[in-house]
């Protein structure tokens, strides 16, 4: 009798022990955190501040690297078949996406287009002088949207949507999160309203074509050296064009980026005796900025006393 009552008591203690492995099991994946992987500066500072602390979230295209010429390796592509959420702003920026996608187990990670019904603007580039003979023009999108203060704040909400849709239990958060950067993002817009609202003046000179969204939405007009790709050159004879028009139009500044060659936007600003400023395309942050703590909204208001030399 005594050693049935401690095979039984023996039996009692192993269910409670399994029982508590099964709780504890339980707990540690209630309190997983979401693993998202997003692929360059803006879709990395926009999901931060949806996520708050309830995702771990990583960049692929680090610090100084320039997003138009980077290929995801085996390494990367594995890190987003492994993530619970993939981000990126679109096809057109992030021109590998469509193939990795195809093999991406969507069930699994939930995948957020930010810039998912937004309007794209057309926007054409000049080939190589060597393959242009036919005179005809590649056409392309321009994927630069995260540069409008308003259109980010669409890409904001695309974002929370998908965060949601990933991790529904913490959806209130995220909706409270993204209600209180989309209001600083307005903040960021009615500066820009302020600042160029009884502008003259209403056109630069950049480097690199990256700024339409940003002049369509305050009803100025960029200028590029450049096309789409920061390391695009122009020709002789655009560079050319373009001194001849810095002088008539009596244009003060010629903006250039930090994580491309500025040589182009210099030699034009040499030969047409103007300055030069930075215009940050927000495509990377440097490992200065991001020491210094630098993020989306305090580079676009550096942004915005840059373009205030050109625009008054």
């Amino acid at each position: 009798m005594k050693k049935w009552f401690l095979m039984v008591g023996a039996a009692f203690a192993l269910v409670l022990a399994l029982a508590g492995c099964s709780n504890a099991s339980q707990d540690s994946a209630a309190d997983k955190k979401l693993s998202v992987v997003t692929t360059f500066y803006p879709m990395y500072d926009f999901t931060k501040n949806v996520a708050g602390d309830q995702a771990d979230i990583s960049m692929l295209i680090q610090a100084g690297i320039e997003p138009h010429d980077y290929e995801p390796s085996a390494k990367d592509i594995a890190k987003i078949e492994q993530a619970d959420v993939f981000v990126y702003n679109s096809k057109d920026m992030e021109t590998w996406v469509p193939s990795v996608l195809k093999n991406l187990d969507t069930k699994k990670t939930t995948v957020i287009d930010a810039s998912k019904g937004i309007d794209l603007l057309d926007a054409t580039e000049e080939e190589d002088e060597d393959d242009h003979q036919d005179g005809e023009n590649k056409q392309a999108h321009d994927p630069h949207v995260w540069l409008s203060p308003v259109l980010a704040q669409k890409e904001v909400a695309n974002i929370a949507a998908g965060l949601e849709k990933a991790d529904a239990k913490n959806a209130k958060t995220y909706q409270e999160n993204a209600k209180t950067y989309t209001q600083k993002l307005a903040e960021l817009d009615q500066d820009y309203q302020t600042a160029f609202k009884d502008a003259k003046n209403r056109t630069f000179v950049t480097q690199h074509a990256a700024f339409a969204y940003l002049a369509q939405q305050y009803n100025l007009k960029q200028v590029p050296i450049a096309g789409l790709s920061p390391d695009q050159e122009p020709s002789p004879k655009r560079l050319a064009e373009l001194k001849t028009y810095v002088a008539d139009q009596h244009i003060p500044v010629i903006y250039f980026e930090e994580i491309s060659s500025p040589k182009i936007a210099k030699t034009l600003a040499d030969e047409a005796g103007v300055k030069t400023a930075v215009l940050n395309p927000l495509e990377g942050l440097t490992a200065e900025q991001e020491k210094q703590g630098e993020d989306y909204i305090s580079i676009m208001q550096q942004n915005l006393e840059a373009l205030k030399l050109s625009i008054k």
